[in-house]
């Protein structure tokens, strides 16, 4: 099992292209804890927004009726991918891990697999 900061040093380190990562409570918008980001990149105030996507969807889910559970959320910018995983066991219900990755180096494909990989380590 692991805590909050080594599964974000975890996220960094071992998903290609993560340039951040952050732990977000969506009830309170407030990030759990961060780790990369940069002078321009504010991870705690997009974890902050990023909430507002979260309750968005779950929202009109709910309006829709429909049943299933979101596993992730993808952003595409010109130059990133914003990655949103909600998690789903051990207390993790109202959190989300949130990735940030260039997508000139990233491979999604691997970022969500390595991000369930550490979601299902994560002990909250």
């Amino acid at each position: 099992m692991a805590n909050t900061e080594t599964a974000l040093k975890e996220a960094l380190a071992s998903i290609e292209g993560a340039t951040g990562a952050a732990l977000v409570d969506y009830t309170s918008g407030m990030a759990l804890g961060t780790i990369g980001g940069s002078k321009g990149f504010d991870l705690t105030v997009a974890a902050a927004g990023n909430t507002d996507v979260v309750r968005a969807k779950l929202r009109t889910m709910e309006h829709l009726g429909l049943k299933g559970e979101i596993e992730d959320i993808l952003i595409t910018l010109s130059d990133a991918y914003h990655l949103i995983r909600l998690l789903t066991g051990r207390g993790g219900n109202g959190l989300f891990l949130y990735l940030v990755l260039d997508s000139k180096r990233a491979n999604l494909a691997m970022a969500r697999h390595q991000l369930k990989k550490i979601e299902a380590e994560l002990e909250v």
